[in-house]
This record gives C-alpha cells, structure tokens and sequence, in this order.
C-alpha cells in the first residue's frame, strides 16, 4: 500500500448536514424541545471523541467527520424508543453516545447522523447483596457508580484510566477492561444480563440468571457491539465485597522475558493478584530514574494484592516465590505509590498539547508468541520513521496470554506528513499482530479506525457480523460505518477504512 492511499484529503470546509425545519418541528413535538440541541456549538461538541486522528483534523480547522445534525438527551427508555421510531419512519441514522472517551472514532457523524447523549439515564435501579449484582443505566459515570457501590460495601471491580470519563454503557458496548482485569476479569465476563433498544424501535431484554443454556449468548451480540445492532440501556452486573485489605510490591527483573515466565506461571498456578503490570525497557526506564534496585535488573513490574487478609498473605507469598525463582527482586515502593496516585490520568494530554502526535495500540497476544511479536513492533516502528518513540507495558495478564499495550509518538511535523506515518505505524502494528495470532484489540473497541482490518481476523466470523446488521438493520441506521460494516449511502469514507 502506498503513502497516497493511506489517507484522502478532504475539504478544510466543515461539513454540516441540517435536519429540515419540518423534521426537527415533528421531533420537538415528539421527544420535546428540552431533550433536543441543535445549536452549533452543541454540534460542535459532540463532533468526535478522543480519536487522536480527529484532534490531528481539529489543528488544521477541519473534522474528522461531519457535525451531527442533532444531539437527543432521552431520560428513559421511553424517549429512545420514540426517537427510534420517528428517525426509522424517516431514515435518520443514530449515533450512541455516553462519554466521548473513546479513542477509535466509534461515535464519529459521517452523514450528519443525530447523537444519543445516554448520560440523563444515570441511575443505579437495584443493587442486590444476597446475590451480588446490580443493575445500573447505561449513561452512568464509571466513577460515580463506583463511589455509589463503594458507599454500600462494593466494588465493580472495573477500573479503566478512563473511570471518570466514560460510562458503564460505554464500558459494555466496546467490550472494556479495568486495571484489575487478571482478578475479575474485562466487562464481558461481568454483565449478567441487559436492556437494550433495537433498530426496529423494539426493547430487548436478557434477564440476567447466574449462568444458562439456552442456545447462543444474546447479550455478547450486544456486548461489543459498539451501538450498530442496539443502544444498551440498562445493565445488571455481578459485584464484589470491597477488600478490606490490599498491599502493592515492586520487583526488578532482570529481562523482559524472565517477567514473561514469571507472570505465565503465577496465572497458571491459579494466583490472581489484583493488579499486575509488567513495563518494557524504555518504560521501566521512565519510572525507575535513580533507582539502584534496577541498574542491572531494569525491567519493572508492579503488582496489587487483594482480600481477605489471610488469603491475601498467602497470593503475594506464592507470587513473589515464582517471582524471585525467575530472578526478580523486590525494589522500593515509589514506583507502585506513583501508578496508585496517576492511575486515572491520561498522559497524552501533555504531548498532543505541545502538537506531537500520540496515539495508544492495545492489542493480545498469547504466551507463545509475546515476546517475538514485541521485538518484531518495535523493529518494524522503528524503520517506518526513526524517531518515533515506542513503549509497551503488560497490565491485562490471563492464563493463555496478555495484553500488550503500546505507546507511540511522533514528533511535530507537517500534519500531513505525520497523517501517513501515524496511519503507516497502525497499519504495521495491526499487522504484524494478526501474524503472530493475536488479536486486533483487547479492550478498545473498533470504532471506525480498526474496521479494515476486522476480516482479517474475524473471517468468516466478518458474514455473520453483516448478516445481522442487515437483519437488525435493514436501512443502516444505527451507528453505520462503524465495527468494519458499511457506512451510509453518501457518508464521508476515510481511506483508513478501506483495505
């Protein structure tokens, strides 16, 4: 593939597609003029999410797609069925909405569809301590929904860095995963059950049971599903007690691959500590400055213990014994009380603020392969554009493999310039990933950025996925152009879709 087809340079003039008047008096008679905003700058505002692609467009005056002709704030689910219905009746496609954190474009307008702001549907409806679950609304706020369980003794056991800036539909709808995935594992293996609206205006409803057999699982076509075959509106989850204790360590090891072998063995030995992330060199090197613990063993690796206080001693005991017998050394604290204090930030801000170019690719990998597939990223970057910078870290640890999470960032440059090489450096790194038999994303999603290269993974999987779009959705009006399904007739295309 070559430079010029990695990426079309559409107009510098912002594409605005309008509801007609007599549409948007049917709509505010409809849903009501409170639940409506069709100012510009509303528009504006909801134009894209944290795709870093979007903000390269906004330094250059443009979008990455089009506004939106309208923003909808249903409060219930009462109100998205009667916007389903009319925009059905009159082919108006619809776009969900909850936080905007998203960093692969899934809530992009291409054809000025109307945004579905999820977040007055905030409420948590039951929380039951017999069985430990609750059922919350999908526009929740992650934090204030664990603040809320905290109150009551419980936790979600899900902690994205994006905590206080998503929401618990948004956690299900792109198949997430907290920090402390390796104990309770990503969203998916939380969600017992779920509400959602369909794109024939009709509610969907998978009671949530402790397990079933009823034929294929329902809600994972939701689960994941990124708002192209339902809007999520409601979503029971199992929950845990909140630990009473819980106690950080830090070790060095002395290579990347003795931390490979030493996690490997503690998932495979039915260890579950709460947190464990394990940093390449340049990464280990940025958290480690003036640490003599790590002058000759410079890999760092961070781990959380959790629980019962017995039970507890008795993990980081077990753990630290396969640690040390692959050679690790416990080192000082500062590097885990720094991730405690930081762990919700985001550090792009800084960097893309100073107009470099960031972006994050997580992606997995099993245990066989990690460590080949990493060299072969950080060769194959490396020769795309030398100075750019490459760092990974491990922080989703299972049994059969991991997540490797990486940081790329190049340089101010020519937007242009730095267009083709961001998309160049996905394209490679996507790549190389399906090559070794990982998988494209771990805990992102697809969004609109990740769609060409789905078949490639998905294969046949890639016909099912369509044949249930077009059954669901006949006229494509749910989130169309996302998860690698077509966009609309007359959509801006971006070549980063299409391989």
């Amino acid at each position: 593939m070559g430079n010029s087809e990695l990426l079309i340079k559409p107009s510098q003039v912002i594409k605005d597609i309008t509801l007609p008047l007599e549409l948007v008096k049917q709509l505010e008679e409809i849903v009501g003029k409170d639940k409506l905003l069709l100012g510009k700058p509303d528009r504006y505002a909801y134009a894209r999410d944290r795709l870093p692609y979007g903000l390269y467009r906004i330094r250059v005056g443009a979008l990455p797609g089009t506004l939106p002709s309208a923003i909808f704030l249903p409060a219930s689910s009462e109100d998205l069925i009667k916007i389903t219905q009319f925009c059905l009746a009159n082919k108006i496609a619809l776009i969900p909405y909850g936080a905007g954190s998203g960093v692969l474009g899934g809530t992009i307008p291409l054809n000025g569809e109307i945004i579905v702001d999820l977040k007055k549907m905030n409420q948590i409806i039951d929380l039951n301590e017999t069985n430990c679950t609750v059922t919350v609304q999908a526009g929740m706020n992650g934090m204030q929904f664990e603040e809320a369980l905290n109150i009551r003794g419980f936790t979600a056991g899900h902690y994205p860095q994006s905590i206080s800036m998503s929401t618990v539909g948004g956690w299900a709808a792109c198949r997430g995963a907290g920090q402390a995935s390796s104990r309770f594992g990503k969203i998916e293996d939380m969600v017992l059950g779920l509400k959602a609206i369909l794109p024939n205006g009709e509610g969907l409803e998978v009671r949530p049971v402790a397990r079933r057999s009823v034929g294929p699982s329902i809600k994972d076509i939701l689960v994941g599903s990124e708002g192209v075959l339902g809007f999520i509106t409601e979503l029971t989850l199992r929950i845990w007690k909140r630990s009473a204790h819980s106690e950080g360590c830090v070790l060095a090891f002395p290579s990347l691959q003795s931390g490979f072998d030493a996690l490997r063995e503690i998932m495979q030995s039915e260890l579950r500590p709460e947190v464990i992330r394990l940093y390449d060199a340049e990464e280990s090197r940025q958290r480690t400055q003036n640490m003599t613990e790590f002058i000759e063993k410079p890999i760092l690796c961070i781990m959380k213990f959790s629980g019962l206080k017995d039970l507890q001693e008795v993990e980081k005991k077990l753990s630290l014994d396969i640690a040390q017998k692959y050679g690790a050394n416990t080192a000082r604290l500062e590097p885990y009380q720094h991730w405690e204090k930081t762990r919700y930030q985001s550090y792009s801000t800084q960097w893309q603020t100073d107009n470099y170019y960031m972006d994050t690719i997580e992606v997995t990998s099993d245990w066989s392969n990690v460590i080949e597939m990493y060299q072969s990223i950080s060769k194959e970057v490396k020769a795309i554009y030398p100075e750019t910078y490459f760092g990974a870290h491990w922080s989703h640890i299972y049994s059969e493999g991991l997540c490797q999470y990486m940081t790329i960032r190049l340089p101010p440059m020519e937007n242009e310039q730095a267009h083709q090489l961001h998309l160049q450096l996905w394209d490679k790194i996507e790549s190389i990933c399906l090559r070794f038999g990982g998988s494209l994303a771990h805990h992102h999603g697809v969004g609109l950025l990740r769609g060409r290269w789905l078949k490639e993974e998905l294969n046949q999987g890639m016909q099912i996925l369509e044949a249930l779009k077009k059954s669901l959705d006949p006229d494509n009006l749910f989130n169309p152009g996302k998860l690698g399904l077509p966009p609309a007739e007359g959509a801006l295309v971006l070549a980063f879709n299409n391989k």
